[in-house]
C-alpha cells in the first residue's frame, strides 16, 4: 500500500466511472439532450472518487486526520475495540468529500475488527455503535494505542479496509475507502491533546487532530 499510486481518481471508482461514461455516451448518441442529467451524474461520480496526494506534517507524535470532512465529536468515551477509556474524535464525510482513508499515525496494526450493522445517518453519534463498521487498533511508535474506525453511513454500503494485523503503516498511508458518505472515529489516549473542535473542517493527512503525550 505504500506504493499505491495517486492517479487523481481512486481505483475503487474506475468501474463506476466507466459505466457512467458508457451509458451517458450511448444516450447522447441516441437522444442527445436527454443525456444531460446522465452527464451530471457522471461528473458527480468522478468528483466523488477523486483521490489527490497529500503532504504529511512533520510534527512528532501528531495524530493526523484519517479522512476529509467535518469534526462532529470531540469527547471522552469508551473505546470498546481496545477495551479502554479514550478521547474520541469523529470526522463526518459528506458525499462531496474525498473518501479515501489514511493512517493517522506511524505504527503497527494490532487488530482488525468488522461489525455488521445498520446504515443510520453517519452524522449522528449512535452511528458509531449501531452502523456497519471496521475498526483498526494500532500501536504508535511511542507505544500508545490509537483506534481508527470506519463507519458506514446512510448512503454508504461498502467499507473497504486493506490493512491487516501485524502490518506497519506510515502516517498518511492509504489503507481503506468508504463509498458514498460516512464517518471515521479515532480513539486516543485520555491524555492526548486535541487540536480540533466540533465544526472544524479537516483534510486527510494534512490536518492534525491531536498530539500524543509522553
Amino acid at each position: 500500500m505504500k506504493n499505491y499510486p495517486h492517479p487523481i481518481i481512486a481505483r475503487e471508482g474506475w468501474p463506476f466511472i466507466f459505466i457512467s461514461l458508457v451509458v451517458s455516451a450511448i444516450v447522447t448518441w441516441k437522444w442527445f439532450w436527454w443525456s444531460i442529467p446522465l452527464w451530471l451524474i457522471t461528473l458527480f461520480v468522478i468528483q466523488f472518487f477523486r483521490d489527490p496526494g497529500r503532504v504529511v506534517p512533520g510534527l512528532k507524535d501528531a495524530v493526523l486526520a484519517p479522512a476529509d470532512g467535518r469534526i462532529v465529536v470531540v469527547e471522552k468515551t469508551r473505546d470498546v475495540y481496545a477495551d479502554r477509556d479514550a478521547l474520541k474524535i469523529s470526522v463526518f464525510m459528506s458525499v462531496f468529500n474525498v473518501h479515501s482513508n489514511r493512517s493517522p499515525i506511524d505504527g503497527k496494526v494490532e487488530d482488525i475488527q468488522y461489525f455488521p450493522g445498520s446504515f443510520l445517518n453517519a452524522a449522528v453519534d449512535k452511528a458509531s455503535t449501531e452502523n456497519e463498521r471496521s475498526a483498526m487498533v494500532m500501536t504508535a511508535e511511542n507505544g500508545q494505542t490509537v483506534t481508527c474506525v470506519q463507519v458506514a453511513g446512510l448512503v454508504a454500503r461498502r467499507i473497504l479496509c486493506y490493512a491487516e494485523a501485524g502490518q506497519e503503516l506510515a502516517r498518511g498511508e492509504r489503507y481503506g475507502f468508504i463509498r458514498f458518505g460516512s464517518r471515521v472515529d479515532v480513539y486516543l489516549p485520555l491524555n492526548a491533546k486535541p487540536m480540533v473542535t466540533v465544526g472544524d473542517k479537516v483534510s486527510a493527512t494534512e490536518t492534525i487532530l491531536a498530539q500524543l503525550q509522553a
